[in-house]
């Protein structure tokens, strides 16, 4: 066994990457208070070919140097736009057809394996803040609210990791 080289792994160039097929698939950043998350969930949406990533409220913007940091560059082949005001974002793509998905503990979650993530219409898929979670205007608006069953002691996952988890999930969903 050896470690592959970066040429032998095949990845597309950024020009070959803009043109590929996405998955149909927003990333929503609702109040992401660390830029270094924000990176990080950048470069796993390049990894399973998200289609784009709003970000909303205090979420930092690129050019940033910690999304920089961790994003390697991933804000560069991943589509994106900033949107103040995260309830307008969510209405308007409510209103062009999208199933809205948020990733929040609520009284009606589901379960992430026992959700069967619908293939035939745009996602819109919410994390919220690293504390507050999903800012609570937007709550009527969802779909579905999902959340990954936890087995320790904490009540959440970094949201990066959430996101990774959730964009995996996607990813083999639409296969």
């Amino acid at each position: 066994m050896r470690k592959l080289k970066l040429e032998e792994l095949g990845r597309p160039d950024l020009e070959t990457f803009s043109k590929a097929d996405k998955l149909p698939v927003t990333l929503v950043l609702d109040n992401i208070r660390s830029a270094l998350n924000v990176g990080s969930i950048f470069r796993t949406a390049d990894a399973m070919a998200i289609q784009q990533i709003v970000l909303c409220g205090i979420t930092a913007r690129p050019p940033h140097k910690e999304i920089n940091k961790t994003a390697i560059g991933a804000t560069e082949s991943v589509q994106w736009t900033y949107e103040q005001d995260i309830v307008k974002a969510v209405a308007q793509a409510k209103q062009d057809g999208h199933h809205i998905v948020g990733i929040e503990q609520t009284n009606k979650s589901i379960p992430l394996p026992d959700y069967q993530l619908p293939t035939d219409k745009h996602l819109m898929v919410i994390m919220g803040n690293e504390v507050n979670g999903i800012s609570e205007e937007v709550l009527p608006l969802l779909d579905v609210a999902i959340e990954i069953p936890q087995y320790g002691t904490k009540h959440s996952l970094n949201v990066a990791v959430c996101a990774g988890i959730i964009m995996w999930s996607i990813r083999r969903s639409f296969g």
